[in-house]
């Protein structure tokens, strides 16, 4: 054998330890179980776990609110004593809660982003920060009804617009607008706080300095924990006195002058018309996909502009047969709300929770009709698609629908 070959000389060790391991596996496991006590299991901490972190329900009450800006508050939740909510469900910065409110004895939901840090909800509160809208459904109720002491009830945490340190990078590029930096602030306590190990660069565009929400406290984690929070506030009015800030829109130049656009992970929440501002931003900067995370996109606001949508059908009300748990009704639907919104309007409390195509919860099925599906928000899997199950949240009636939903747990 020559020198080179000897190096090349590779020794196998055998299998035979592990193979001789799993062979004793089901004897040793049989004879476990003959050992093992006649006494029944009174308790199943498994599913008791679970039930803690994935409520079906959280019953809460406001116990304080504070005002972030003349249109916006904050809510601070606690469990509702009176209820069986004990405690509030843990949860991963930047998820939310779909809220059960009653409006005009109507039920409906509407997804808000948990804006506290997770340890919060270990001592025993959440707190969301809602921006009243101009024609808003849900928010001008709110303003007028909700007080310290009003009844809250909402899902557990959900989403997946979370930090997952396998797949993202370890600085945060956080791309907000408006109220959509909600997630941000609680992605920013958990990293203070040792939940999250991660960089946070949040670039926070608003129309005006008076619109900024959290800016003291934003400019205080940044000076105290430099190392871990940078935050740049971006203002689009012609007029801007703010000291320190960036003018205009969040553009590729200004993403560019603080990300790494070859190595960070780029987070996404705001109106609509930043998603799809940001969306040709960050095609110039050639970040790939797999870099680029986005808050559940929203109900569509103006779906007649979107392509494929059939404008004759527009102005149009057709009918839909539904048919939701033990109860059939006929009822009205416009052609340019979503299905989901009917069926709110009709009172049947449909099942839902993002509102955005995502997460499937109103998934129901097409027995007949067409709708037209959002192209923003079609998160159907290709089974669905193949035997016609359909998200009512997103998907909008071209025709008479007759139509089968699961009845809400």
């Amino acid at each position: 054998m020559t020198e080179k070959e000897d190096k090349l000389n590779i020794t196998v060790k055998s299998n035979n330890k592990d193979l001789y391991s799993f062979m004793k596996l089901v004897p040793t496991r049989k004879k476990r179980i003959e050992k093992a006590s006649n006494e029944p299991i009174t308790s199943d901490p498994i599913n008791h776990l679970a039930r803690r972190l994935h409520p079906e329900r959280q019953y809460m009450i406001i116990s304080e609110i504070k005002e972030e800006t003349k249109t916006t508050k904050t809510f601070k939740l606690i469990p509702d004593p009176d209820s069986e909510t004990k405690e509030l469900a843990y949860f991963r910065a930047g998820q939310y809660l779909s809220l059960k409110v009653v409006v005009n004895d109507v039920l409906i939901t509407r997804p808000y982003s948990i804006a506290s840090s997770p340890t919060d909800a270990l001592n025993g509160f959440y707190e969301i920060t809602i921006r009243k809208e101009s024609h808003g459904f849900l928010t001008g109720y709110i303003w007028e009804n909700w007080k310290v002491r009003t009844k809250v009830e909402s899902s557990g945490p959900e989403g997946f617009f979370y930090y997952e340190p396998i797949r993202d990078a370890n600085t945060i590029v956080a791309i907000g607008g408006g109220s959509g930096v909600t997630p941000f602030r609680s992605m920013a306590k958990a990293i203070i706080n040792g939940n999250l190990d991660a960089k946070l660069v949040l670039l926070y565009g608003s129309s005006d300095q008076h619109d900024i929400i959290y800016y003291d406290e934003f400019k205080e984690l940044e000076s105290q924990h430099p190392d871990k929070i940078k935050v740049v506030f971006v203002l689009s009015c012609e007029e801007v006195t703010l000291q320190g800030c960036e003018k205009g829109f969040i553009s590729s130049e200004i993403i560019n002058k603080y990300a790494d656009v070859k190595d960070n992970t780029f987070f996404i929440c705001g109106p609509q018309v930043m998603y799809d501002f940001i969306d040709k931003e960050l095609q110039k900067l050639n970040i790939q996909n797999k870099r680029i995370r986005k808050e559940a996109y929203g109900e569509i606001k103006d779906i007649v502009k979107y392509p494929g949508f059939p404008q004759d059908k527009a102005d149009k009300t057709f009918k839909i047969k539904v048919k939701i748990g033990n109860i059939s009704k006929e009822i009205p639907a416009i052609a340019t709300e979503s299905v989901l919104v009917a069926l709110e309007r009709a009172n049947l409390a449909p099942p839902s929770k993002c509102r955005s195509g995502e997460c499937g919860f109103c998934r129901s099925l097409l027995i007949s009709g067409n709708v037209y599906v959002s192209p923003k928000c079609d998160g159907r899997r290709a089974a669905d698609k193949k035997f016609n199950f359909f998200h009512p949240c997103s998907s909008y009636p071209i025709s008479n629908l007759e139509i089968d939903i699961p009845r809400d747990i």
